[in-house]
């Protein structure tokens, strides 16, 4: 289990974005830190990369590999 604290602005928008969508504020928190972790997870491997001077891509250059 786990308590965390919230501005009240933070509170008030969590509280009305449930209520408007019929889910509950768990839901949306436990969204969040999902989407947080995988983005953090993709930032630290493409740091990794990058220390150990691996070969990196463009999003053009995957693209005309690609044929897009």
């Amino acid at each position: 289990m786990l308590s965390v604290r919230l501005s009240p602005e933070q509170e008030q928008a969590l509280e009305q974005l449930a209520a408007e969508t019929g889910r509950n504020k768990s839901y949306y928190v436990k969204r969040a830190l999902d989407e947080f972790l995988e983005s953090r997870a993709d930032y630290l491997l493409a740091l990794a990369a990058i220390e150990r001077d691996e070969r990196r891509f463009s999003s053009a250059d995957v693209r005309r590999e690609l044929g897009l």
